[in-house]
């Protein structure tokens, strides 16, 4: 394909794009809106078939370095019974890790792998998109500083990867509206604190309700023999409407959530300890969108929140952002000579699985489990048998795998999805 492919937003999903497309051959220019990246957030997991896609991108080493290769996943109740756990990763038999980092470790490694093998001068900050303007030939992308100074850039085709407010799907549905809240907020943030369980556990306690969420995301902790855990304490409210925009970055009042969580202290694992220890925490409610009819139009496409913006539930979001682009470069390559028909591809493959893991985390995904054992045993019990068996979990935690995609067999024996066979 002759011509520029121009990328907006330099997030997970717009900078692994850049590095899929550029090893692929193809010329990118990407646009990202804030004048300077920062390593901002919290924690994350990466699964496996995620990881795949990063190591075939040479970044495999750099993220375990960085990051904890999780080992299992367990869910427990709100008083710290054990439920169901899993192992994860290699543990599980993948032939790659789940990776539990920084949010903010993650998008600087992408970055500056960009920086090196793409170069600076096609990574453009400061960059809002305003509009776009598309023809037969390929498509103009507008764009504003915060000076207000503008300025354009033409490309054979546009991809946005602007997030869960992405101007481009905004033009392209003006009258979608605004994000959907299920009443839940979520307090997150990262303290340092002993390991808990063997040090590569990501937990699960609470139900649909209340639930609390940690995993440590690095051993480089500042007290020796502590870890950096993630958390996240979340809370459902009646209500459901927002009023006000969302921010990631939003810092939260510690009173509004430690109280829910004061006896959530399960001796192997403190929460109100883990609150405690936080330097600071960040609130946001648990927003998506529907499931859209089409993202590419032309020369134009959507991709990772721009397009399928889905509750964190399950771990998938930055995954399947990831997988995106990686689909968006085998399709590419399937079509060289037709690249509208390659946006095409690409959305017949990418948008109706993303749709089905964004309806499966409004039903709660593989939490599932932790609900119906609240509904059954409200107050605890003696035997888990007697509440939900071996079969109800293994059920649960499979479907999920598979609506997904990552179950083991197929991620294990699949070809690259970058490869041109779309």
């Amino acid at each position: 394909m002759d011509g520029t492919i121009i990328i907006i937003g330099g997030g997970i999903g717009g900078l692994t794009t850049a590095l899929s497309l550029h090893a692929a051959g193809f010329q990118v220019e990407v646009y990202e809106s804030v004048p300077e990246l920062k390593p901002l957030g919290v924690g994350i997991n990466l699964l496996p078939h995620a990881v795949r896609e990063l190591d075939e991108l040479g970044l495999r080493a750099e993220l375990e370095k960085r990051g904890i290769a999780t080992a299992e996943l367990s869910y427990h109740t709100k008083r710290g019974e054990r439920i169901w756990a899993e192992a994860r990763g290699i543990a599980a038999g993948y032939q790659w890790p789940q990776i539990s980092l920084h949010r903010g470790v993650l998008q600087m490694c992408l970055f500056e792998a960009a920086l090196e093998r793409i170069g600076p001068e096609h990574l453009h900050l400061g960059r809002h998109l305003d509009r776009f303007d598309s023809d037969d030939e390929g498509v103009t992308a507008h764009f504003v500083d915060r000076e207000g100074r503008r300025s354009e850039a033409r490309g054979r085709l546009l991809v946005a990867a602007d997030g869960i407010h992405s101007v481009a799907r905004r033009q392209l549905y003006p009258d979608e509206g605004g994000p959907k809240w299920n009443g839940a907020v979520m307090w997150r943030g990262v303290a340092d604190a002993p390991p808990f369980l063997d040090g590569r556990t990501m937990i699960m306690a609470g139900h649909a309700n209340q639930k609390f969420v940690a995993y440590p995301i690095s051993d480089d902790a500042e007290v020796e023999g502590h870890q950096k855990v993630n958390f996240v304490a979340e809370i459902r409210f009646d209500r459901t409407e927002l009023t006000e925009r969302e921010d990631w970055n939003k810092p939260g009042n510690l009173d509004d959530v430690l109280p829910a969580f004061e006896s959530w202290d399960f001796g192997w694992l403190d929460a109100p300890g883990l609150l405690r220890a936080a330097p600071g925490v960040w609130v946001y409610p648990m927003i998506d969108r529907d499931p859209l009819p089409r993202w590419s139009f032309g020369p134009v496409t959507l991709l990772g929140d721009a397009a399928h913006p889905m509750y964190p539930i399950g771990s998938n979001g930055a995954s399947q952002a990831i997988l995106d682009a990686r689909v968006l470069t085998g399709c590419l390559l399937s079509y060289p000579d037709d690249p509208e028909a390659a946006l095409a591809a690409y959305d017949e493959v990418r948008r109706p699985a993303t749709a089905r893991i964004v309806l499966a985390n409004r039903g709660q995904g593989p939490e599932e489990a932790m609900q119906l054992v609240e509904d059954r045993a409200p107050d605890g019990f003696e035997r888990l048998s007697d509440v939900i068996s071996d079969d109800e979990l293994t059920t649960i935690a499979e479907k999920y795998k598979a609506i997904a995609g990552f179950a083991i067999a197929e991620l294990n024996s699949r070809p690259s999805l970058a490869e041109p066979r779309y």
